[in-house]
């Protein structure tokens, strides 16, 4: 039996691609991608939802399309701490995505393991929820629990002023309170191997994206405070990321060498509108740094820093920490004059 043409795989994943974002519109859109009639991409939204793979709502003028979830699990577990990871996830989650790519099911056996763990060892909650999706796109596993919370036991642990400089440090890497059981890289990991991360906690919400180093933070003190942690992992199923290759852009130089290098997105030091002048901003930014061999630091969104806070970073730090390697990225010409005067 002949399977589909080519061209009818290719309108069809352009269907599952777009719905999304022209519910009411594939239909049109589709017709005038394709250069077909309205009724030809009618032949295959119909198909589609035979497969499972789409929905429809609402009547013939105001019909609405969308992805099916063709997988979607919840598990609820009792935390102890004989609670394994990895059992869980053979249990759990591995016959709903046991056909997915090998790559894209190591990222998901990774993510999976190491946020399941935080949970058991650093939440201290009574109870965790797991949440399996999958639709003919993406995969998504979540994992809620009702501990402490991430950004609360960070701004414990390490004696913090603000939850913000909680997700400041989280997001450089190498954070742990219990260094004798834990590297602290399982979250920056994670957090780099999916397309989209996500973590809800407290009153603070950030998203990362894989396609760059941007975050988006958004915090509200006036909103209902989240109770524990609410993580969020996403992956399209044709993904092409490789494990081992997250691994080797964080990697030193010398053969073996783990992870030196990070990251660092300045934006996650301001609050506000507020601008990046002062010693003690840049301090903040620095902790840590002289653990790592490497560091970008990224002035995405800083328009203008002050000489104080250029100082304290471009010479001070670099005449203290000769072995540490600062490169900046997305750098304005006002930044840049400024690095560069500091340096004079």
């Amino acid at each position: 039996m002949r399977g589909p043409s080519r061209r009818t795989k290719e309108v069809r994943e352009f269907i599952l691609a777009h719905v999304s974002e022209h519910p009411k519109e594939i239909s049109a859109f589709a017709a005038h991608q394709f250069g077909v009639t309205r009724q030809a991409i009618s032949r295959h939204l119909h198909a589609l939802i035979e497969q499972g793979r789409l929905s429809a709502s609402g009547t013939t003028r105001n019909r609405s399309f969308a992805l099916c979830n063709f997988v979607e699990e919840i598990f609820h577990y009792d935390v102890h701490e004989d609670l394994a990871e990895d059992v869980l996830w053979r249990e759990s989650a591995l016959p709903l995505l046991s056909n997915l790519k090998e790559n894209v099911l190591d990222i998901c056996q990774y993510g999976f393991t190491e946020m399941v763990n935080n949970v058991i060892t650093h939440s201290g909650s009574p109870g965790m929820v797991v949440r399996v999706w999958r639709n003919a796109l993406r995969t998504r596993i979540d994992v809620y629990d009702e501990g402490i919370g991430v950004f609360q036991k960070i701004q414990n642990d390490f004696q913090l002023r603000d939850p913000r400089h909680a997700l400041l440090e989280l997001s450089k890497g190498k954070l742990t309170s219990d260094e004798a059981r834990h590297s602290g890289e399982g979250l920056f990991f994670t957090s780099r191997m999916f397309d989209t991360f996500r973590i809800l906690s407290g009153t603070l919400f950030f998203e990362k994206q894989a396609h760059g180093e941007h975050w988006l933070i958004d915090t509200d003190e006036n909103m209902p405070t989240t109770r524990g942690t609410n993580i969020s992992m996403e992956i399209p199923e044709d993904s092409p990321r490789i494990l081992q290759d997250v691994f080797d852009a964080h990697a030193g130089e010398k053969p073996g060498q783990g992870f030196a290098r990070t990251h660092v997105v300045l934006g996650l030091l301001r609050h506000g509108s507020e601008k990046l002048f002062s010693r003690s901003q840049a301090k903040r930014l620095l902790s840590r740094i002289d653990e790592f061999e490497e560091v970008v630091l990224d002035f995405n969104d800083i328009p203008v820093i002050g000489q104080a806070f250029a100082d304290e970073i471009f010479r001070v730090f670099r005449a203290e920490h000769p072995q540490v390697q600062i490169h900046c990225v997305n750098t304005t010409d006002a930044v840049e004059k400024m690095i560069a005067r500091t340096q004079a």
